[in-house]
């Protein structure tokens, strides 16, 4: 929870292409509300503009993005790629999703912050995200 006084992390979990699996996404949102956090969904089929677009409009900390379709390759390092033409570089981005292992270092380049892949515990995740926002002024 967010000490009294204190901003609370914003976090858009985003679910890009069309990829129609949202359960983990679901479980993550309400993991990070559950721990004090501000969380914006932005449901099903989200293009990488629409993502970008809702980040910056609903001023947020992180991006967290989910992926089982296999288009995280071309998805993840695009809506990294929108954040740098628009200007924007003090958000934290990170994926999940069914990510092979040899994809992770790929984009982790590209500009991710962290890869959750099946098996990470929500606090994991949760502890990342709190040790890794970097807070804005």
């Amino acid at each position: 929870m967010a000490a009294k006084g204190e901003k609370k992390i914003r976090v858009l979990i985003a679910k890009p292409g069309l990829d129609g699996h949202d359960r983990g996404a679901k479980v993550i949102a309400r993991a990070f509300r559950d721990a004090g956090m501000e969380v914006i969904y932005t449901g099903l089929r989200q293009t990488p503009e629409m993502i970008v677009s809702a980040a910056i409009q609903e001023d947020v900390d992180a991006i967290g993005m989910s992926c089982l379709s296999g288009a995280h390759m071309y998805l993840f390092p695009r809506v990294m790629e929108l954040l740098k033409e628009r200007g924007v570089d003090d958000i934290l981005v990170f994926g999940g999703g069914t990510i092979p292992t040899d994809d992770i270092p790929k984009l982790q380049a590209a500009g991710l912050a962290a890869v959750f892949t099946p098996g990470t515990t929500t606090t994991e995740a949760i502890a990342f995200v709190k040790d890794h926002v970097r807070r804005k002024a």
